[in-house]
């Protein structure tokens, strides 16, 4: 909760002592938006507990330039993980920013029950490097499903790389019901050298655990 010191006036002639005023959540979000770097930072600390900040603190994030301050924006909406965030995170997957778009899969990966509803529209994105970016997250998240989505993806996608990232995806959360797929995908893609490679490195390693 934002404050601010006020003077409370004692009768005795002493000092005035500070006293805490409350800062309606307007001026605190209006903070967001202060020239100073250090000020907005603790515009986003202050507002690292309101559910109802989510909005701005992921508006904020697409014009951030200062390092410290795209941290604490990250942190405080890690702390805050909701569908809100995970829908206010995901768009930053279709920048040209590649420090925003890892530093966002950085953060959704510390939300998996979350992030879960979301995948299967990723998945289906029509942009492909969306659908690579989902695969790099499914990678890192911690999601019983996981190996089931990339399985689909190798079935199912028809884009070169982007079962090529899935195959890499599977060597490392794969089970064994994922050799056939695999299989078959390099059958999809025999002119591809790449994917024949991934598909091995993949089964050897699902073999060897």
């Amino acid at each position: 909760m934002g404050l601010v010191k006020a003077a409370r006036v004692r009768s005795s002639g002493e000092h005035p002592a500070p006293m805490p005023v409350v800062l309606d959540l307007p001026t605190r979000l209006a903070a967001l938006d202060s020239p100073d770097a250090a000020g907005r930072r603790r515009a986003v600390r202050d507002l690292a507990g309101e559910s109802s900040a989510v909005p701005a603190l992921c508006g904020r994030l697409l014009k951030e330039q200062n390092l410290s301050v795209r941290t604490a924006l990250f942190t405080a909406l890690i702390r805050l993980q909701s569908p809100a965030v995970v829908s206010g995170l995901l768009p930053l997957l279709r920048l040209d920013d590649a420090n925003l778009r890892n530093e966002a899969i950085d953060a959704l990966q510390d939300m998996p029950e979350e992030v879960g509803p979301f995948i299967e529209g990723l998945l289906g994105d029509p942009d492909s490097d969306v659908r690579i970016l989902a695969i790099q997250l499914l990678g890192t998240l911690a999601h019983p499903h996981a190996p089931g989505w990339l399985v689909d993806v190798v079935e199912t996608d028809g884009h070169v790389n982007v079962c090529a990232a899935a195959a890499d995806c599977l060597a490392e959360v794969g089970g064994p019901d994922a050799i056939g797929p695999l299989r078959r995908l390099a059958r999809r893609f025999p002119e591809e050298p790449f994917v024949a490679f991934a598909v091995d490195m993949a089964i050897r390693r699902i073999e060897g655990r």
